[in-house]
């Protein structure tokens, strides 16, 4: 009898540990090892963007408000790094992942999906796994987490299982040994505000929810769309396919969220903003675009949707400054209601070829150097060739 032949992709979720820090102690060798986080340097304003891991052991995390983490450690060291470093260091890691493959979807800044079904067939996933994070870490000094898996869902759980330096197989037959023990807060895309409920009616472990006889009771709580989602996502027959990323709309990036289960706290909102942020900020830097304007958009329960945007002092595309900005909207414009939908834009984008120039004093004096230089080039080439060899056109 033929072997049957297997036709499940293998897909590598790679998740950089720590990727904020991770840059920050290269460019810095004296933080290794120490408690310190990534935001704005000198001011209680604003959320930290993350943490080191020794920062994490302490409760400090990002999204935290920078007066909390200074109340938990009053000489936390918090470093402001230039986008600049992170996009380098992105784009290092995209460029040795490519080399195995050219199937690569990027998630955010720090992590990326990639289809290596095609080389799995010359290299064993594993050592293929163990061969890329040694290059990571030997070759640019970051440490990373890989999850392989049939699908997508399935191998961003694998990658989140063991940090740092973590490598974990899920396949859909180990789905009950593996994930079913887990705790339901452990389930990608059950939000902060969702887990606590179904933890406390009951449903504490995947294995809870992925119990029949609790179906009713957790559709009540968080609707039937979110828990057909999450069953088939842990059966593992959600998407397998690597989405290449495509051209971006010049004009705007943004992204939004629908809730099943309402936000209504401030902090709860500002956490999937973050989130959103980070999103529409690596899409940003991969086409290396530059904004003056972000947005928000809010809609609660009654549908009612407010959209508000503040101009920034000039185009930047600094995360910081761009959750900053975010961040302010949301203090201004929240209120105490419920929210379904939230959403981050930033419009008006421009290369930096397309950014306009300041004419201050040293830029037109500049301009006048050049001018000068443009004058005198005219005039040799004419003295040398004849007057007719070349002419300023008339403005």
């Amino acid at each position: 009898m033929p072997k049957k032949e297997n036709h499940a992709k293998i897909i590598f979720h790679i998740d950089m540990n720590a990727f904020f820090c991770s840059v920050a102690c290269i460019l810095n060798p004296s933080l290794r090892g120490q408690v310190f986080a990534i935001g704005r340097e000198n001011t209680y304003k604003g959320v930290l963007s993350t943490a080191s891991y020794e920062a994490r052991k302490l409760g400090i995390h990002a999204a935290m408000p920078v007066s909390e983490a200074y109340r938990i450690k009053p000489d936390l060291l918090v470093v402001h790094i230039d986008y600049k470093h992170y996009k380098e260091y992105h784009y290092k890691f995209i460029k040795i992942i490519s080399e195995y493959t050219d199937l690569i979807e990027v998630a955010s800044i720090d992590e990326v999906y990639a289809d290596m079904s095609e080389i799995s067939k010359k290299i064993h996933p594993i050592v293929l796994a163990k061969e890329i994070q040694h290059r990571l870490l030997s070759e640019l000094d970051l440490s990373s987490s890989i999850g392989i898996a049939p699908t997508l869902f399935l191998a961003k759980m694998a990658s989140d299982m063991k940090k740092p330096l973590g490598l974990t197989v899920l396949r859909k037959r180990d789905v009950e040994s593996v994930l079913y023990p887990l705790s339901v807060k452990e389930i990608f895309g059950i939000g902060k505000k969702t887990y606590p409920i179904l933890i406390n009616n009951g449903i504490k472990t995947i294995a809870d929810f992925m119990n029949p006889d609790n179906m009713d009771k957790i559709i009540n709580l968080i609707g039937i769309h979110s828990y057909d989602y999450v069953v088939n996502s842990v059966k593992g027959n959600t998407s397998d396919i690597v989405m290449k990323e495509r051209q971006t709309d010049s004009t705007s990036i943004s992204t939004s969220s629908t809730f099943d289960i309402y936000l209504s706290s401030l902090s709860e909102i500002l956490y999937e903003f973050r989130r959103m942020t980070r999103e529409v900020w690596s899409r940003m830097n991969k086409y290396k675009y530059y904004t003056k304007t972000v947005n928000i958009t809010l809609r609660d329960s009654d549908f009612t949707t407010i959209t508000r945007q503040k101009s920034l002092d000039e185009y930047t595309n600094d995360f910081n400054i761009i959750f900053d900005s975010v961040s302010e909207l949301l203090d201004d414009n929240f209120e105490e209601k419920q929210y379904r939908l939230v959403g981050v834009c930033v419009s008006g984008l421009k290369t930096k070829e397309e950014l306009p120039i300041d004419y201050n004093l040293f830029t037109v004096m500049s301009l006048d150097e050049k001018e000068i230089k443009v004058n005198e080039l005219i005039l040799n080439l004419q003295n040398k060739y004849g007057k007719e060899i070349i002419k300023r056109k008339k403005k």
